[in-house]
């Protein structure tokens, strides 16, 4: 296939997407009124809890007839990869731009956590169904594309609320001292015990009358913290790590998509299981295609949803503008040349196998603009929402050129 003919192939998922979104941005307009801050709440809550879960357990139950599970070990690989080097970029940024501390979680997490799910879900099966494709049969490729992307869907949940999620958290302290809304919800349940803790210390740093008691008393506080430091390195890392596992909030791993990913994964791994309920003669057959028929609704909601939300970056601003290039460029730029260096290594050590499709789809995560889930986590916390949406709408208005022009060069290097 010519230059041309690869760019066009591109260019249709990306239209599509385009489509979908701008219908839900007219949905969320005033006049309209359909899409509105209530219905886009009930609305994110059908897709994150019911919608797409299904559809990342679909993808791996129907994919694991065709490919092996543990075969896709390079894709939590690679976007790991991906992770730690937009955050490393991202942190370079914040430093270049001085942006403000608050928002610092913000920016190294959109420089970070890519979108991994709903812009690959309609992207590689448009690409399939294409007759003139690059990847074969339409059908074949259909099913192992949405194998290969349900994965990292799957994987880039996980981290996005994981590792973004708790970022974000962490430099939620504003420059004036001001806590974010998360350590406001804790701040009552702790407030007795910070009282007698502050009771506590103000009574051992007034003064006393006996000013030789005064005198021991410090000198043996002196000796006790001079004996600590000699034994007590070991104890002291321990504590560090006890306070660190007790600061990070566990509890969002076990988050719907991330359920429905490890129960997709074991059903394609254990092969009586996926005989009971994958195929035409199973008997739990029915199970199967009530989830697919959920998951198929996931892609139009999610892309509805992201257009509405863009809406709030399209009115308002307040984000510098070499702070939007700078995201910009780590995403569009920087990240899709490192991936081209990444997977090509990868290839010639014989890490990915010889699959194009496969290998299309890891440089693809590379190449997307920042998870939307990211505004999700900013309005958890009230912060930095309004320069979330910012940023967001200007990162997707250049996905819809950058995304396409990518694509075409993946395909072709992979043809």
């Amino acid at each position: 296939m010519n230059i041309q003919e690869l760019f066009l192939l591109a260019l249709m998922p990306v239209l599509k997407t385009l489509l979908i979104a701008v219908v839900g941005l007219y949905l969320a307009l005033d006049h309209v009124s359909i899409l509105t801050a209530e219905g886009r709440h009930h609305l994110n809550n059908l897709v994150f809890y019911v919608f797409f879960p299904s559809l990342c357990a679909s993808g791996l139950i129907s994919s694991s007839t065709a490919t092996g599970i543990f075969s896709l070990w390079f894709i939590p690989v690679s976007i790991l990869i991906t992770f730690l080097v937009g955050s490393a970029l991202g942190w370079i940024l914040v430093k270049i731009t001085r942006t403000p501390q608050h928002l610092h979680g913000l920016v190294i997490g959109c420089c970070a956590g890519g979108n991994m799910g709903n812009l690959p879900v309609i992207i590689i099966p448009a690409i399939c169904a294409e007759k003139n494709n690059p990847f074969g049969d339409s059908s074949t490729c259909s099913i192992n594309g949405m194998g290969y992307v349900s994965l990292s869907m799957g994987i880039g949940a996980i981290d996005i609320w994981s590792y973004v999620y708790n970022i974000i958290r962490a430099y939620g302290k504003r420059d004036d001292g001001d806590v974010s809304a998360y350590s406001k919800l804790r701040e009552n349940s702790h407030t007795e015990t910070s009282k007698r803790a502050l009771d506590s210390t103000t009574q051992t740093l007034l003064p006393s009358s006996n000013s030789k008691g005064d005198e021991v008393s410090a000198e043996l506080i002196y000796q006790g913290s001079m004996d600590e430091t000699k034994v007590s390195i070991p104890t002291i890392i321990e504590k560090k790590v006890k306070s660190l596992v007790e600061y990070i909030d566990l509890s969002v791993l076990f988050r719907p998509p991330t359920i429905a990913t490890v129960i997709g994964i074991i059903i394609a791994s254990i092969s009586p299981i996926q005989n009971f309920m994958v195929g035409s003669g199973a008997p739990l057959r029915f199970v199967e295609s009530s989830v697919v028929l959920l998951g198929e609704a996931a892609i139009p909601s999610m892309t509805i949803i992201m257009g509405a939300n863009l809406l709030r970056g399209f009115k308002r601003s307040g984000v510098g503008i070499w702070l939007l290039f700078g995201i910009i460029v780590v995403r569009f730029v920087i990240l899709p040349i490192i991936g081209v260096a990444v997977i090509t290594v990868a290839k010639n050590l014989g890490m990915v196998g010889t699959d194009p499709l496969y290998h299309f789809v890891l440089l693809l995560q590379y190449a997307v603009p920042p998870a939307m889930a990211i505004g999700t986590i900013t309005q958890l916390f009230e912060i930095g929402e309004t320069e979330c949406s910012v940023i967001m709408f200007w990162n997707y208005a250049v996905a819809a050129v950058a995304l396409t022009l990518w694509s075409t060069y993946f395909m072709y290097i992979l043809s």
